[in-house]
């Protein structure tokens, strides 16, 4: 599927509601929560054992996450897949420039 269908199928679930920045700000800060949390009881009780990993639920939570994500780019005007492709132009940039390692936005 590509990123720009992606977000058209994920609008046309959006309830009157949740059509706000903040609601969906909380939201995906809520859902990338889920997705820490499933990581961290999984390192607790599984002590990491990726045979015990529940891909599933994760898949799930990062579908949730990835539907705030569509939201949100909407709300600010834009396109999915506009995100994805400034991302991985920034990511290579930084490879090529051995910029990968370290902090900050602009290295």
């Amino acid at each position: 599927m590509k990123f720009d269908d992606y977000q058209k199928k994920a609008l046309s679930t959006l309830l009157p509601s949740g059509n706000n920045l903040p609601y969906v700000a909380l939201g995906l800060a809520n859902e990338a929560g889920e997705v820490a949390g499933k990581i961290k009881k999984w390192i607790r009780d599984n002590n990491g054992d990726m045979q015990k990993l529940d891909k599933a639920a994760i898949t799930d939570e990062l579908g949730d996450t990835l539907w705030y994500i569509a939201l949100m780019a909407h709300l600010l005007g834009i396109n999915l897949a506009d995100v994805a492709q400034a991302n991985v132009d920034k990511l290579s940039s930084r490879l090529e420039r051995g910029r990968l390692a370290g902090s900050g936005d602009t290295r």
